[in-house]
C-alpha cells in the first residue's frame, strides 16, 4: 500500500487529472513561462545580432581597423632558426642543406616565370623610385597589379647559380624582408642624426636603407666584410604601400640578401641589422621591430 501511496504521488504531480495540471502547472500557466521565455531570449539574441551588425559597419574589408600593435614593421629574415642561432659545417651538407632548403623554397615565387602574368605584375624600374599610388583602399579600381622583383638582383644569394647560397663556402647569404602593414609607406631618413656613422653612406633618395654590424664589442673584428645585395641595397619605395590580400594579393615584397663574406670560423658571431627610416622605430620588447639580430656559429 505505501509504495501504490508513493506511485500515486509521483503519478499525480507529472498529471493532475482533477485540477488538469501538468507538472505542477496549467495549460494557461505553461503557455505564459513559455512566451516570456521566448520574448526574453528573442530581445537576448537581437540585442547581440544588432551589436555585431553595428560593430562590422565600423570595420573595412581591406584594412585593419586598429594596426597600433604592428605600426612600425617587423624585419624578418630567412632562413629563420630556433633561437635565431645558425650553426653549421661547411664540410657537412646536412648542417646547412634545411637552411639552404628555406631559401629555395622562400625564394620559388620570385621566379621570373611566376610573375609573366601582365594582368597580375607591372614593371616598376630596376632603381630606387618614389612610392607607388594605387588610390584609396575603398576606390572602384579594384585589385592592383604588384611590382615584379626578380630574384637576380640578389646576385650570388639568388641561388640560381650557387644553390648553397655560399654556405658551402662559410659564407652565408640571409634574405630579408620588412614585414607587410597595410597602407603603410616607409619614410627614408631625412638627417643621419638618428644614424650610426658608419651607416651614414648607405642613405639615398627612395630607399630604406638597412645596415648590419657586430652586436657585441668583443665581436667587431669577427664580422668582416657584408655585402647587399637588391634594389639599391636597400627597400626601395616603389614596391609601398601594400593593399592587402584582398586587393593585392600577388604582392612581393622586396628584399635584400646579405651575404658575410669574411666571418670568423669556429666561434660564435652575433650580429645585428637594422633599417633606418622618419617613421620606423625600436623596441626592446619586440626584437624584430625594425631590427634583428642573428648569431652564426661556423666550422669548416
Amino acid at each position: 500500500m505505501p509504495s501504490d501511496k508513493e506511485g500515486g504521488g509521483w503519478k499525480g504531480f507529472v498529471w493532475d487529472s482533477e485540477k488538469r495540471e501538468f507538472l505542477g502547472r496549467t495549460g494557461g500557466s505553461w503557455f505564459k513561462i513559455f512566451s516570456f521565455y521566448v520574448i526574453f531570449y528573442g530581445c537576448l539574441a537581437g540585442i547581440f545580432i544588432g551589436t555585431i551588425q553595428a560593430l562590422l559597419l565600423t570595420l573595412s574589408d581591406y584594412k585593419p581597423t586598429w594596426q597600433d600593435r604592428v605600426a612600425p614593421p617587423g624585419l624578418s629574415h630567412t632562413p629563420k632558426s630556433e633561437k635565431s642561432e645558425l650553426a653549421f659545417n661547411t664540410g657537412e651538407l646536412e648542417t646547412y642543406l634545411p637552411y639552404t632548403k628555406a631559401l629555395r623554397t622562400f625564394l620559388e615565387k620570385y621566379d621570373d616565370e611566376n610573375q609573366k602574368d601582365q594582368m597580375k605584375f607591372e614593371d616598376c624600374g630596376d632603381e630606387p623610385a618614389d612610392s607607388k599610388y594605387r588610390d584609396e583602399l575603398e576606390s572602384d579600381v579594384g585589385v592592383r597589379k604588384a611590382c615584379r622583383f626578380s630574384r637576380t638582383v640578389l646576385g650570388p644569394c639568388s641561388g640560381l647559380e650557387d644553390r648553397e647560397f655560399g654556405f658551402k663556402e662559410g659564407k652565408p647569404c640571409l634574405i630579408v624582408k620588412l614585414n607587410r602593414i597595410v597602407s603603410f609607406r616607409p619614410k627614408p631618413p631625412s638627417s643621419n642624426e638618428s644614424i650610426p656613422e658608419e651607416a651614414q653612406p648607405k642613405v639615398q633618395p627612395n630607399v630604406i636603407p638597412i645596415y648590419c654590424t657586430n652586436k657585441k664589442e668583443e665581436d667587431a673584428g669577427k664580422v668582416g666584410e657584408i655585402k647587399y645585395y637588391g634594389i639599391g641595397g636597400g627597400f626601395p619605395l616603389q614596391y609601398y604601400p601594400y593593399y592587402g590580400k584582398l586587393l593585392h594579393p600577388h604582392y612581393l615584397q622586396p628584399l635584400v640578401a646579405l651575404q658575410f663574406t669574411n666571418l670568423t670560423m669556429k666561434g660564435e658571431v652575433r650580429i645585428e641589422c637594422k633599417v633606418f627610416g622618419d617613421n620606423i622605430d625600436y623596441s626592446d620588447k619586440d626584437r624584430y621591430q625594425g631590427r634583428f639580430d642573428i648569431k652564426f656559429t661556423i666550422n669548416s
